[in-house]
């Protein structure tokens, strides 16, 4: 089963920051809703259903067309990971926030981006700023220290009844350093219990404390100019503190391609609360791109079939067939054979288009005859035996595992890894790539095209091959018969 044959594959998009910022917010959300629906029709942009990016996001999809394809591909090609890594976070975030008791989300109030004018003032004038907040948020934060309630230094009789009736109630005494201490990497863990660091080179390290994410952070915060710090007892403040050090802050090691404006207004937003609407700005933003962009390159991409040098070496065969026909189609037509023999070299002339057509495209019309693929430079090189990595979508329903090395050897991190950096100049298969033969590397190791939606693109591409090779062998074969015999021998 093939699509139209007049199907067309996905245009390559640009991924440069002045696309992002030529489209105001209500333009990238209006093409993400655009975006979402096509997803649900037959084709969009050459991009099937099947392939949409929810599906792929979701886990609904076979290699090729994985989420790991898809963040080795932004990784390898794209060098832009760190916007699928970000996104996949904060879809899992706001998932977790919502499972937060009400109470606890009485604490982070929704944030309102108007809110940032009023903020930009007060931060001027710190002496000035009133703090103003919910009746919730007021509730929840009485008798933690930082209500606006007297202190006193004895113990009321009462505490064993407020401490029952609130969770978020401490004793009404003065705070000592004691109190304030910041948990040690041990106690700070994510989902899967894995405790995370930060080197300022960017590599993981168990032995980093949170001090390093919360001073950081801190360093964003005042490059921004904000002049005060956020509540620490707002639910998840440790583990913004982390991402801001990953994605936001200057220099981090997955830094966001972000304006300024936009990093400031985060940072706005995230000194107030961690509810998720303070990244709603910045996840369009991200939204958009692997929406808009990424994702249709990354189709486009998966159609090829075949490596750089056996593409060449393709298309190189397809202009030699071409030239094959013309010189039999001469050799006849100059000599006194009839007008029959010179049809021999449409045999050519199809081969050598159809040929050129599909390494145009991207495909080797050997490798599609077997529904085979190439194996990426840094699939070669991984150890089948190694142990398996489980890898996470942000959907807690859809999840796979992939074999491969887990550090630098797989191309892919575990999605709870999100400390280092996305640099991949030092990783083994790098080195080996390239040491490899121009002859080895047209002949590669194959495997299996999984995807079927993936390989009906494919074969509605060679047939569209084999179309043009059919007509404009004919085409140049009728020039050829058309022309009087030359009878020089």
């Amino acid at each position: 089963m093939v699509y139209n044959v007049g199907y067309r594959r996905p245009p390559h998009h640009q991924s440069n920051s002045s696309s992002n910022g030529s489209l105001s917010g209500d333009e990238k959300q209006q093409s993400i809703n655009d975006s979402i629906k096509s997803s649900n029709s037959c084709m969009s942009q050459g991009i099937p259903e099947a392939l949409s990016f929810d599906r792929i996001i979701s886990g609904a999809t076979c290699p090729p067309c994985t989420l790991r394809d898809f963040m080795n591909y932004l990784k390898y090609i794209e060098h832009d990971a760190e916007n699928l890594q970000f996104y996949l976070w904060a879809r899992a975030y706001i998932r977790k926030f919502s499972e937060l008791s009400e109470r606890e989300r009485a604490l982070s109030p929704e944030w309102n981006p108007s809110q940032n004018d009023i903020d930009s003032a007060a931060n001027a004038n710190p002496a000035s700023r009133q703090m103003t907040v919910s009746a919730d948020t007021a509730k929840a934060m009485q008798g933690t220290g930082l209500d606006a309630a007297p202190r006193v230094t004895d113990v009321p009789s009462t505490t064993n009844e407020k401490s029952g009736s609130n969770p978020f109630y401490t004793p009404p005494r003065t705070p000592s350093e004691e109190s304030r201490r910041v948990p040690a990497p041990s106690e700070l863990s994510t989902n899967d219990g894995k405790s995370f660091g930060w080197s300022s080179n960017g590599a993981h390290t168990n032995g980093s404390s949170s001090n390093d994410f919360a001073r950081k952070a801190g360093g964003a915060y005042d490059d921004a100019g904000l002049k005060w710090q956020p509540f620490t007892i707002q639910p998840f403040r440790s583990e913004l503190a982390r991402i801001i050090t990953i994605y936001v802050a200057d220099g981090a090691p997955r830094q966001l391609n972000l304006s300024s404006r936009e990093r400031n207004t985060l940072l706005h937003a995230l000194e107030n609360t961690t509810h998720p609407s303070a990244f709603a700005e910045v996840l369009r933003t991200v939204e958009w791109s692997l929406r808009c962009q990424a994702h249709p390159n990354f189709v486009r991409w998966t159609i090829c079939n075949g490596n750089r040098p056996r593409v060449l070496f393709a298309r190189g065969l397809g202009i030699g067939g071409i030239v094959g026909g013309i010189i039999v189609g001469l050799l006849i037509t100059l000599s006194g054979a009839g007008r029959a023999w010179r049809v021999l070299s449409l045999i050519l002339f199809f081969i050598g288009i159809a040929t050129l057509i599909a390494a145009i495209k991207g495909m080797c019309v050997v490798l599609h005859g077997m529904h085979h693929r190439h194996l990426r430079p840094w699939e070669l090189f991984s150890d089948a035996e190694d142990e398996s990595v489980e890898l996470h979508s942000s959907d807690p329903k859809h999840s796979f595992a992939v074999s491969g090395k887990s550090s630098n050897n797989t191309s892919y991190e575990s999605l709870e890894s999100e400390s280092s950096s996305n640099s991949y100049e030092d990783e083994p298969w790098v080195a080996k790539y390239q040491r490899r033969n121009v002859v080895r590397k047209i002949f590669d190791r194959e495997l299996w095209v999984q995807e079927p939606a993936l390989r009906q693109i494919q074969d509605t591409i060679f047939l569209q091959a084999v179309l043009g090779g059919l007509v404009g062998g004919a085409i140049l074969t009728a020039i050829f018969v058309a022309v009087p015999a030359g009878h020089f021998f």
